[in-house]
């Protein structure tokens, strides 16, 4: 089953380039986290955002070609199976306008209760969405 796939524009600015004229690998982890929280915030209801946060819990990245300053990057994302108890997988890839990808990733995400502080079991309404 095909997942809807989100979409986030970014431009490497120069201080994401690092000593040897790329962008760095850990500009790429902020990067992954900046799509994730704009998919989170374009879909998730308010009542959701309010009650809800998401933490990493893993990154397993592939890092295939470099990206200069100043490419264009198209970073897509979307969930992997239905949730585990408090985790799911969330896929990513950054593409460039020459339509290679640049960055592959799965991060596993866990749900966070902000009134707990605590893990949650995902609930079917906040993953429906997404699915």
């Amino acid at each position: 089953m095909k997942r809807p796939v989100f979409e986030h524009r970014i431009v490497a600015p120069p201080d994401a380039i690092d000593e040897l004229g790329h962008v760095n690998n850990a500009v790429w982890v902020q990067w992954i986290q900046e799509v994730a929280l704009a998919h989170w915030y374009s879909v998730a209801s308010p009542e959701h955002q309010d009650d809800y946060v998401w933490v990493v819990v893993r990154h397993e990245i592939d890092y295939m070609r470099a990206a200069l300053e100043g490419d264009v990057l198209t970073g897509r994302t979307w969930v992997g199976e239905a949730p585990k108890g408090a985790r799911f997988d969330r896929h990513m890839e950054f593409v460039g306008d020459d339509g290679k990808v640049r960055v592959r990733a799965v991060t596993q995400w866990a749900i966070i209760d902000k009134a707990s502080g605590r893990p949650i079991r995902v609930p079917p309404d906040v993953i429906a969405p997404f699915l």
